[in-house]
């Protein structure tokens, strides 16, 4: 008894110094990820101290003589410009085109945030990391586009014999390629790299639900019409520019700790000019379908249209003013569109909320000491640095559709009730027949005829 007891004794010591040693090997392997982050930071590399100036040589040669503060205004200045042109132009070319660079767009966010992660935890021997990461980007991808062709492209899709097939099957092909990616992680995992792989494996997945979850919803604001696209990036675009120049020349009151820049002079000036902004921007667009109506596909022109009859929201109301502000303004009523009192709120949002995208922004930058997420563009950063309200933005704007705008679709309705067998179409009819006979609406309706 007495030699198992002390047997015991010896093996829990064993097992307390065993850990002992885990706990120290762990703590060790945190202490060189956290230096090696830093000296990361400060040899210069991707997660630089101080970054690279990639500002045009004409427009260097050109803005030498000003001071770096002025200098820095006619750049950002100049390529707002720019970025604003192309945003007109790629609007002229269409949704469809509107689509494909939103998507372009998503691809590179995502490849800036994964390097970001590739060059933090210095994942260079780590096994298909890139290729995975890129796979469950293409799998992701997959499952909504092809979510959002079945749901706007319905007649389309029943069309084309392997469309209907793949849209059955969608969301069990789509799961089926993503458990693919997942058994070839699992497969790849490497003892001296487990901790490092699943730190990876879970900011590939971050990436995906920020970066392309939120692009998807983009694309669906963008077919409901393109106001509901163009209004609401054009809302943040102009509180960026707005705070920004209010900043420049009038701020003296710091906002947060996170951006130091960002003053309270900035913050609530561009909040009054987004607001006007966005009211002056909506009346002008409420009155064109192009921009007003759903993307739809026409089969009798094999394409997709923008076309259509624009319901109230886009018809010209008259509306009473409060009797406080007449004695002001001096008008008894007025003459608006319904879609201008959204758009108050589209624009609320993107000066009061949206630019907690860019906060957030910042301090996922700070907290790995980094200045942009890339130097794509000159003055600005990353796209994913011009991007970083917009996806907050759309979010919100999918929501308020959902919530406030969107209700029951006729024609989709139709469209589904045609795809059923002749049973369920009979069935569907005396149904609703009996339905409206009990209201007295089509007894009515056949005593008119």
């Amino acid at each position: 008894m007495t030699e198992l007891r002390q047997r015991l004794i010896r093996e829990e010591e064993e097992e307390a110094d065993d850990k002992e040693k885990e706990t120290e090997s762990e703590a060790k392997t945190d202490g060189e990820t956290a230096s090696d982050c830093e000296s990361k930071t400060d040899t210069g590399g991707t997660l630089q101290g101080t970054p690279t100036d990639d500002t045009p040589e004409v427009l260097n040669r050109a803005l030498s003589n000003m001071s770096s503060r002025w200098k820095n205004w006619w750049i950002r200045g100049i390529l707002t410009l720019a970025m604003i042109s192309f945003f007109f132009f790629i609007i002229y070319l269409g949704p469809i085109v509107l689509m494909m660079i939103v998507m372009c767009v998503q691809i590179k966010c995502f490849q800036e945030i994964i390097m970001i992660g590739y060059n933090v935890y210095h994942s260079y021997d780590l096994p298909w990391f890139r290729t995975l990461s890129w796979y469950f980007l293409l799998c992701v991808n997959y499952f909504f586009y092809g979510e959002t062709v079945t749901d706007y492209f319905f007649t389309l899709v029943q069309r084309e014999e392997p469309l209907r097939i793949l849209s059955k099957y969608h969301r069990f092909i789509s799961f089926a390629f993503y458990l693919i990616g997942f058994c070839m992680f699992v497969l790849s995992l490497v003892k001296k790299h487990y901790r490092l792989q699943f730190y990876m494996f879970g900011w590939t997945h971050v990436t995906l639900l920020i970066v392309v979850t939120q692009s998807h919803l983009v694309i669906h604001n963008l077919f409901e019409g393109m106001i509901w696209f163009i209004v609401p990036i054009s809302c943040v675009i102009c509180n960026d520019i707005m705070a920004y120049m209010f900043g420049f020349f009038f701020g003296r009151t710091p906002l947060i700790k996170l951006s130091p820049k960002k003053t309270w002079e900035g913050f609530i000036g561009g909040f009054f000019s987004t607001v006007v902004f966005g009211l002056l921007l909506s009346y002008v667009m409420s009155g064109y379908s192009y921009f007003v109506c759903p993307v739809e596909f026409n089969n009798d022109t094999n394409r997709f249209t923008v076309d259509c009859q624009p319901s109230e929201l886009f018809q010209l109301q008259e509306y009473h003013i409060p009797a406080l502000l007449q004695s002001v303004i001096g008008w008894k009523t007025i003459w608006m569109y319904p879609f201008q009192i959204h758009s108050i709120a589209l624009s609320t949002f993107a000066s009061l909320i949206g630019p907690f995208g860019g906060f957030f922004a910042s301090g996922f930058k700070r907290a790995f000491k980094i200045k942009d997420f890339a130097n794509t563009i000159p003055g600005h950063g990353g796209i994913m640095d011009r991007f970083d309200c917009q996806y907050l933005m759309a979010t919100f704007v999918n929501v308020y559709i959902a919530s406030f705008i969107r209700g029951p679709n006729p024609s989709r309705l139709i469209q589904q009730f045609l795809t059923l067998r002749p049973d369920q179409q009979i069935h569907i009819f005396n149904t609703l027949k009996s339905h409206l006979m009990e209201k007295g609406v089509l007894g009515n309706a056949e005593e008119e005829a």
